[in-house]
């Protein structure tokens, strides 16, 4: 049996928002001690590595995704010294280490920015995209994701500078040698210190055409384009990154690629030994209920939502397999029922058996655990998240603010950002103070501390989930055969090598369905039911390994 046994193919990822996580210094912040205290509890989950957000200094614009110090730690996260001391406690612990790499832009505070902007022969000028203004028009018609257009006019110098997301992220000029010797070295140090890895944030988008052309489709309601075509997946894109692993990798490290616009036809040029990447987000599974953008809110196709997951297992060798993250809404809200109390457990239950026990490494995002939901936000004033905030903003000044609102409460990034409850208590454990980020109200009837010794809870389960995969060489390596049903909510697949076969059943659905064969020498090893049989109630997972 020959199977490449890398590390980060054969356990489940933990990914951990920090400043939700827990609070150890009583500010409402959520920082690295408070991650600290809850190593046992991570322990206890069965996770093998913890993919962390950001933790650079920043002044958080967008959460840490705009950086104006790479080398250093987020003051209200701790300290330096506070990272090694969780990275040795984790690493004790048999947990790595993956770090977020955001290369494709710095914060407008970052001092290459800072100097770029003093003068057009600032040796910094060219770590950034800078175009000369005329007729105070932006050089092209590109649209930011965050805002009508993709460039700023900066007065200082009278020239534009390209920011694919907010103002305050300008984007780095990866053509430029300097800047990309100065990434490696930064890379590098981290390695030095301790990190098993990194995930590299949007970076199919770090080489843009040079030319920077016009976008020709996809236009907003301002007349910009969404020229992804001009800036996704370029060529130059696989030439630095190939020289980035070249100038950076160590025995062991590893790449995970967030790859924005990837798709079935060109992901295996990113993904592979050779590749520049030893892993890639993609996301055609988080835009099944998605009709002309994020926020307009459909109703999912259960065809779609199979078709996307069995195709991606043919498009790659390895995939991702996650429901969420802290860029999604809550998995159990989006593609679940939390109608009452039995669907809300049994559906959370039947997702965590759907998506991880299909080939590939798993991704939790905290809270997934113990099936937390959407919040109800109240209000606008009670959103955090830049994306939610400029969208709310746009839709009041075209006049459907209230159809905007709608889908904000159904996918709103802040719904994964809520702090973590741990128990019924005040701010829900997470912090002795209100916390930075209103808690989820339902925090007395989901929480940790209510799930921990109860055998039917949604955090044994998952508990019970990863150690079947992790402990199983044919859920992790094995092959995936799909069984096609003409029942269009039901899932069902084969994990199968050599001598040994998994069957999964999962009904997606609210509905009521009947097997049509035969599950003779199968025996059941998992279920988030208390009976197994042909008869398949709404929500039911069951996994059965053949004996026979």
């Amino acid at each position: 049996m020959n199977h490449q046994n890398t590390w980060w193919k054969q356990g489940f990822f933990y990914q951990l928002y920090p400043r939700s996580f827990m609070d150890s210094n009583h500010d409402g912040i959520g920082d690295i001690r408070g991650i600290i205290s809850k190593i046992d509890y991570l322990k206890q989950l069965g996770i093998k590595a913890i993919w962390l957000n950001p933790v650079y200094q920043s002044p958080n614009d967008d959460m840490g995704y705009d950086i104006s110090n790479y080398n250093e730690v987020m003051t209200e996260f701790g300290t330096k010294e506070d990272l090694k001391e969780l990275i040795d406690l984790l690493h004790q612990n048999g947990i790595k280490l993956v770090m977020d790499l955001v290369v494709n832009h710095t914060s407008d505070e970052h001092q290459w920015f800072i100097e770029s902007r003093k003068s057009k022969d600032n040796p910094y000028r060219d770590f950034y995209i800078w175009r000369d203004n005329h007729n105070n028009q932006p050089p092209n018609n590109w649209s930011s994701f965050f805002t009508p257009s993709a460039w700023k006019l900066d007065t200082l110098t009278n020239s534009w500078y390209l920011h694919l997301f907010s103002e305050k992220q300008p984007d780095l000029n990866w053509e430029n040698e300097s800047m990309r010797r100065a990434i490696y070295a930064m890379i590098n140090r981290w390695f030095d210190f301790g990190v098993d890895g990194f995930r590299m944030d949007v970076i199919t988008l770090i080489a843009k055409n040079p030319k920077l052309p016009d976008g020709n489709r996809f236009f907003n309601d301002h007349g910009y384009s969404m020229a992804f075509e001009n800036y996704a997946l370029q060529p130059k894109m696989y030439d630095y990154l190939q020289e980035l692993k070249e100038n950076t990798a160590r025995p062991h490290t590893m790449y995970l690629g967030e790859a924005t616009f990837a798709n079935q036809s060109n992901a295996h040029t990113l993904i592979g030994d050779d590749k520049p990447m030893d892993l890639i987000f993609q996301f055609d599974l988080m835009d099944v209920d998605s009709g002309k953008h994020k926020f307009d809110v459909i109703p999912i196709d259960y065809n779609r939502f199979k078709r996307t997951l069995f195709d991606w297992q043919k498009a790659i060798p390895w995939n991702t397999l996650f429901l969420c993250n802290h860029d999604q809404a809550r998995s159990v809200s989006r593609f679940g029922n939390t109608s009452n109390e039995s669907l809300w457990n049994r559906s959370a239950k039947m997702l965590g058996v759907a998506i991880h026990l299909m080939k590939g490494t798993s991704f939790i995002y905290q809270g997934e655990e113990i099936g937390m939901t959407n919040s109800r936000f109240e209000d606008p004033k009670e959103l955090k998240d830049i994306e939610s905030i400029n969208y709310y903003k746009l839709s009041q000044e075209q006049g459907h603010e209230a159809i905007a609102w709608e889908g904000i409460l159904k996918k709103a990034r802040d719904h994964a950002r809520t702090p973590i409850q741990w128990n019924g208590l005040d701010y829900a454990g997470f912090s002795t103070v209100e916390p930075w980020m209103k808690v989820n109200q339902n925090y007395h009837e989901i929480n940790v501390q209510k799930q921990q010794n109860d055998p039917n809870s949604i955090l044994n389960f998952y508990r019970k989930l990863i150690q079947l995969k992790t402990n199983s060489v044919t859920l992790t390596y094995g092959d995936v055969i799909e069984i096609e049903t003409n029942i269009k909510s039901l899932l069902i697949y084969k994990r199968v090598l050599e001598n040994e076969e998994y069957l999964i059943i999962c009904n997606l659905s609210n509905e009521i369905h009947r097997l049509d064969f035969s599950l003779k020498g199968y025996q059941l090893v998992l279920s988030n039911m208390l009976h197994s049989g042909y008869e398949l109630e709404s929500y039911v997972a069951y996994v059965y390994r053949k004996v026979s």
